[in-house]
């Protein structure tokens, strides 16, 4: 299917089929698209954690506002971004970046201390906002692999993330909760919004021209 096609045919899945597990392959090809996603300066400044420990899925269900579907998925993806910007996360990304395209360590010196010029200085909040930002795009590529997979998803941002943080001890990794991503077939039978069809604003709306 296209791109378009299977935009049409994904929903935001209200009820998973619990006895139906995601293949593993198709998880990391959802996870990998997510990892192949552009970042702002190719600093990729979140990570993507992989849940399917069923105790901590259902210790999650209040945290997420009493979601079952965080239960009933096969797979929970959690998205969390970098809580700042520092020195060290910088220059250890700039050093994955030469040696994977075999230059000298040096080779970007300028363009990241401009960037630690820029970013250091400003707020934490500021600076996890836009990592934040980041790794939404991230979460619209695993959506959209997931789509061509014909894996079923639930896009979350509706959850404690103060208490999921505290959860998953994300503090202490430097990260701080953005989405979720619950990965499962939907249960056909029992999901009330699986034949609804989607409603969005016409184009005549959606698209402003300017010529």
């Amino acid at each position: 299917m296209s791109l378009l096609e299977q935009a049409k045919w994904r929903y935001a899945t209200k009820k998973f089929d619990p006895s139906k597990k995601v293949d593993q392959k198709l998880v990391d090809q959802i996870v990998e698209a997510a990892r192949m996603a552009p970042t702002s300066s190719g600093l990729q400044p979140f990570k993507v954690i992989v849940i399917t420990n069923e105790k901590v899925k259902k210790e999650i269900v209040p945290i997420a506002w009493e979601q079952q579907q965080v239960a009933d998925c096969s797979h929970l993806l959690v998205f969390a971004a970098w809580d700042n910007y520092t020195e060290e996360r910088i220059d250890h990304i700039y050093g994955i970046t030469t040696e994977a395209r075999e230059q000298p360590a040096d080779r970007y010196k300028d363009y990241t201390d401009r960037l630690k010029s820029i970013y250091l200085p400003r707020p934490d909040e500021e600076n996890f906002a836009h990592a934040a930002r980041q790794s939404y795009i991230a979460f619209a590529y695993a959506i959209a692999m997931a789509a061509e997979l014909k894996v079923d998803t639930t896009p979350m941002e509706g959850f404690d993330n103060d208490a999921l943080d505290k959860l998953l001890n994300l503090s202490e990794k430097g990260l701080r909760s953005v989405t979720m991503l619950p990965l499962g077939y939907r249960d056909e039978a029992n999901d009330w919004l699986v034949n609804m069809k989607k409603a969005r604003h016409p184009q005549s709306e959606f698209i402003i021209e300017i010529k």
